[in-house]
């Protein structure tokens, strides 16, 4: 595995000296002045690690940030210094997996315990890992019927679990694969230990987030076509006044995944060639380029540090506005 540093004006090694990675695709659209206040004019792009085969669900605890190495169905951590850890093998839960399959684990969150909850993909269930690492059961079906597929976690300001559940971990064309018990890919929301789906009419159900008050919820559709929609949120997670934030256009690398929301309310989101900006209102305020497809992101530490998982590395960038972090960070 290659661990290096990448698109300043020098290359760091953390392991070895290694050549600079090619520049092609990286850079920061700025299509409104407005982005100058949320990212440095010359703030710099790093490349922290690379060699992995699918990285996603990144979140920041104890100094480092742990992601999922979803088809190399592993889950790691990699802290500031670009040094990468293998925490848990097999980490989708699924025995004797196939090859290529997208069924390792994905999200996670930091629970109140100083737990961490994960979605596995291949086991569709969602688990809670205790602080030696250890796996233990949390949710696993509705109504005596499996999840399709968690993929995406955040918990809102009341405490309440909400998470993305579309079917890509099954593996045997997903809507059509004859172990899917669901009729809908939904999200839910688990609250007092009550599973409740809240929304059950979207194709491909999949990043999640709440605006910095969460009287917002933002949930993306992979679709196609990608689109992100805004809903309120009222008392007891109800929602209503169903909008599109916006609906990305086809083409480029990438598709609707996941996203995050920075204190002043924006909207951080992947989608087709790159992480876009977008304010509460809809307007794109510009664009991260990368030379892959970028998968998901977390703010860390200070929340004025950005991590992007993609699609065989982690980069890493600094922002101005700090970014809200999840509710049980540690």
């Amino acid at each position: 595995m290659r661990l290096t540093s990448i698109f300043a004006v020098s290359v760091v090694s953390i392991v070895a000296p290694l050549p600079a990675a090619p520049t092609t695709g990286i850079g920061i659209d700025r299509l409104d002045p407005a982005l100058d206040g949320l990212i440095a004019p010359d703030a710099q792009l790093e490349r922290l690690a690379t060699g992995f085969s699918f990285t996603e669900g990144p979140m920041w605890k104890d100094g480092r940030l742990w992601f999922s190495d979803v088809n190399g169905d592993k889950m790691r951590a990699v802290d500031p210094a670009g040094k990468v850890q293998e925490l848990i093998a097999n980490s989708g839960g699924l025995a004797n997996p196939p090859a290529g399959a997208s069924i390792g684990s994905n999200a996670m969150v930091p629970a109140e315990d100083g737990s961490v909850l994960m979605a596995q993909m291949g086991a569709r269930r969602i688990v809670r890992i205790d602080g030696k690492l250890n796996i233990h059961p949390f949710l696993a079906d509705f109504q005596g019927k499996r999840l399709n597929s968690p993929n995406d976690l955040v918990y809102a300001r009341d405490g309440a679990l909400w998470f993305t559940d579309p079917p890509f971990g099954l593996f045997n064309g997903m809507d059509k694969d004859p172990a899917k018990q669901l009729s809908f890919n939904g999200v839910f929301r688990y609250a007092q230990g009550v599973l409740k789906p809240v929304i059950t009419d979207l194709k491909l159900p999949n990043g999640i987030g709440f605006s910095p008050d969460g009287h917002v919820l933002y949930v993306t559709d992979y679709g196609p076509p990608g689109v992100i929609f805004a809903y309120d949120v009222g008392r007891g997670g109800t929602l209503s006044n169903k909008r599109t934030l916006i609906a990305f256009p086809r083409g480029g690398g990438g598709g609707a995944d996941g996203l995050k929301v920075d204190r002043a309310g924006n909207i951080w989101a992947t989608g087709p060639g790159g992480i876009r900006i977008i304010t509460p209102q809809g307007k794109v305020l510009g664009q991260i380029r990368l030379p892959e497809v970028a998968a998901n992101l977390a703010f860390a530490g200070d929340g004025h540090i950005l991590y992007i998982t993609a699609s065989t590395s982690i980069y890493r960038l600094r922002t101005k506005v700090a970014g809200v972090l999840p509710r049980y960070t540690r």
